[in-house]
């Protein structure tokens, strides 16, 4: 793993508008959250099971700006009022749509990880929400 991997801003840009682009592909784009362990990486095939599906805005992300082209933040994002399964969360994946192309993977948690929930401990009926979520790349 690289430690002083950086990109240009202008790289940056055009790297997080790819990634939103792709997110938009289809109805809206959804976060299905995950128990057990997290997959090696997005191309692995899926592990655990399905706790939550939240659906997103239809535009998924809003734009980078040339003062913050690294960091792209999600819009809207309605929780899932009906969890799926009781467990606890691990990891998250964006999809496309419901049943679509997986576009990213990363760990959950309540506190410094890639998606922050209002929990982890998922109850099946419990209500589901993100409270904050953003992909940055490193610039400089």
């Amino acid at each position: 793993m690289a430690l002083a991997f950086f990109v240009t801003n202008a790289v940056a840009q055009s790297m997080q508008a790819a990634l939103a682009t792709a997110t938009d592909v289809g109805t809206a784009a959804v976060i299905n959250i995950y128990d057990g362990s997290m997959p090696a990486t997005a191309d692995a095939a899926i592990t655990g099971n399905v706790l939550a599906q939240l659906t997103c805005a239809t535009t998924m992300f809003t734009a980078t700006t040339a003062a913050n082209p690294s960091v792209l933040t999600a819009g809207a994002i309605s929780s899932d009022t009906s969890a799926d399964s009781t467990g606890t969360a691990s990891h998250f994946r964006i999809l496309t749509q419901s049943g679509g192309t997986v576009i990213a993977q990363g760990s959950v948690g309540t506190a410094t990880c890639d998606l922050i929930l209002n929990t982890v401990a998922v109850t099946s009926g419990s209500t589901v929400a993100i409270t904050a979520a953003t992909i940055s790349l490193p610039t400089g």
